[in-house]
């Protein structure tokens, strides 16, 4: 058993090959497909039309789940709309206060959804925290400039 082991060589150990330099060189080409996935794909396409037309009929025949996959894919559920609403001006702090308020009547009512609010309201935010920023900055720059002109 000993002199088996002695004959069998040096096992490698690590990456069998240098730096840069493969057993492929070539590689494959890009763009090049598993055979397999092609192969499906081309039955897919194959079958298709006779698939779509069976889960049509299934869905007129009162099957809830294929009438769901044919509305998916006809009418998609929407991520988002345009919410169009009469705000007053938000350039200042009372804007901002009209601006919410505004909003809050719109769900109130019933014309935005409250997702739709919330994103209104945090757009909103964003404008407050930048007046508050541009009203902060002036205040520091009018104390730094008294600040100078005191002996």
């Amino acid at each position: 058993m000993a002199d088996d082991a002695e004959k069998s060589g040096r096992k490698q150990r690590g990456n069998p090959f240098k730096p840069g330099q493969s057993g492929n060189p070539a590689g494959r080409p890009a763009g090049v497909r598993n055979r397999v996935l092609a192969a499906l794909d081309a039955d897919a396409d194959n079958a298709a039309p006779q698939l779509l037309k069976a889960l049509v009929q299934a869905a007129l025949a009162g099957d809830v789940q294929a009438a769901r996959l044919v509305l998916d894919r006809a009418w998609p559920a929407r991520k988002s709309r345009t919410v169009a609403l009469d705000l007053p001006a938000v350039t200042t702090a009372e804007g901002i206060a009209g601006a919410m308020a505004a909003v809050v009547q719109a769900m109130a009512a019933g014309e935005i959804a409250p997702d739709e609010a919330a994103a209104v309201a945090s757009v909103i935010e964003g404008q407050r925290r930048a007046i508050e920023t541009t009203e902060l900055a002036e205040r520091i720059a009018a104390l730094e400039a008294d600040r100078r002109n005191q002996p």
